[in-house]
């Protein structure tokens, strides 16, 4: 009975996203409010659950997912994403501009949505190609699959943070092991852009990226732009490495001063004051409406990630591992499930977010089956399911589209090249997150 409870609402979550577009806000607390009726549990203990499990949720991530959204809606609109991806254009140089503008989005897709970071920096893709020879499509392509891979694997994009926050795991280190894993994922699209850019030579005269006229330019200098998102992630890093078992700084002053400017809440908040000095010199009124943009967009996500964690409560009451046979499962295997489960919730329902919080939900009572019990292992279970999570991205994913239409992609052209990507992608992540399974 309570396998098929759990099919039955996972199929719903699919369906009900997909066929008839409700929002997943919706589609999740329904499913986590019929699986409680439909596994006997009495209407004032599914509200407990669920309200328990949306607050425990949300208590150390809604504030960190909110700081993080500001520091992109500044970056994007200062036009700070466009002086980062010129400054590593700049260093890599031109010879190699593939690979910078998939670096340079990889970058900047850790505080900005993979979707507006491409609009933003495809304009750069066809003044490229022109200086270069190269074929546009190798630009679209390594720019995509750079967006792609931290978005799914490093904080404070919301993805991992809520993975993090529903399977209890240390924020730091994912940050840190998600950087380990997602640069390879990232590389891994550079050279997919770059062999599959030579197949497609034949699709290239309809792939010629749309300019985007509006290019703000405030004067902002390269560390400008640089610090409102390394600043964070240095504190944080910084943290877990203050907080390690050995206390390598010991536990004094600079041990309790780097764990405080190190919590999340508090690292993004410097982040987001950073961000703020980008605007110096943005008219007040132009500016005015940034921040209720921000929280705008934050509130949707804050709002999933909150209604998954109240689906994960009511699963946490079901010996699911039991039930499914899953007590010889290794810790190796158990990140393979995670892999799985988030792969086919991606493809079927188009949402990378959607997928990593639903499976982290579904995951978060068989990690002890699995034996992912220690702070490396729940880590690297969140990023199990990131890599599951970009496989793949094709017709019923937003990004999808915004890739395929910014570059005049036919669909075709775009299931061969920013489709097969994905799926290489994902591959590459769950090796990378076995690998290092196996070394840690």
């Amino acid at each position: 009975m309570e396998i098929l409870v759990l099919a039955a609402v996972v199929l719903f979550i699919i369906l009900a996203t997909v066929k008839f577009k409700m929002h997943p806000i919706f589609s999740l607390t329904i499913a986590a409010v019929a699986s409680g009726f439909l596994l006997g549990l009495s209407p004032q203990d599914i509200m407990t659950i669920i309200g328990d499990g949306f607050g425990k949720t949300l208590s150390g991530i809604g504030l960190v997912i909110a700081f993080g959204t500001v520091i992109g809606i500044y970056l994007e609109k200062t036009g700070s994403t466009q002086v980062l991806a010129n400054s590593i254009l700049k260093w890599i140089g031109l010879k190699r501009s593939p690979l910078a503008i998939n670096l340079a989005g990889y970058v900047i897709s850790i505080p900005v949505f993979c979707d507006s970071g491409f609009i933003i920096l495809s304009s750069l893709n066809k003044a490229i190609s022109k200086k270069t020879g190269i074929p546009a499509l190798v630009f679209a392509i390594a720019l995509a699959t750079g967006l792609y891979s931290a978005h799914v694997f490093v904080p404070p994009t919301p993805g991992p943070l809520a993975a993090a926050a529903i399977l209890e795991a240390d924020l730091g280190l994912v940050l840190l092991l998600g950087l380990l894993v997602s640069i390879p994922v990232s590389l891994a699209g550079y050279f997919w852009a770059k062999h599959i850019g030579k197949s497609l030579k034949e699709d290239e005269e309809a792939v010629s990226v749309k300019e985007n006229t509006e290019e703000p330019n405030y004067g902002i200098k390269p560390i400008q732009a640089f610090m409102p998102l390394l600043a964070p992630i240095l504190l944080i890093a910084l943290k877990s490495i203050v907080n390690y078992p050995t206390y390598p700084l010991g536990n004094g002053l600079v041990f309790k001063i780097l764990d405080f400017l190190g919590s999340p809440i508090i690292a993004l908040l410097i982040g987001v004051f950073l961000a703020f000095s980008l605007g110096k010199k943005v008219p007040s009124k132009e500016k005015e409406g940034w921040v209720a943009e921000a929280f705008k967009q934050a509130g949707s996500i804050v709002l999933i990630t909150g209604a998954g964690g109240a689906f994960g409560g009511i699963l946490r009451t079901i010996d699911i591992a039991s039930l499914i046979n899953l007590e010889s499962s290794s810790g190796m295997g158990g990140l393979l499930i995670a892999f799985v489960i988030a792969a086919i919730l991606k493809t079927a329902q188009g949402s990378s977010t959607v997928s990593i919080i639903t499976t982290s939900a579904i995951i978060a009572p068989l990690l002890e089956t699995f034996g992912l019990v220690g702070v490396t292992d729940k880590a690297l279970a969140v990023l199990a399911v990131g890599a599951g999570a970009m496989t793949v991205s094709h017709i019923n994913d937003s990004y999808f589209w915004v890739v395929s239409q910014f570059s005049n992609m036919n669909v075709k052209t775009a299931l061969r090249g920013h489709t097969l990507g994905t799926l290489m992608q994902g591959l590459v992540g769950i090796l990378m997150v076995l690998l290092l399974y196996m070394v840690l």
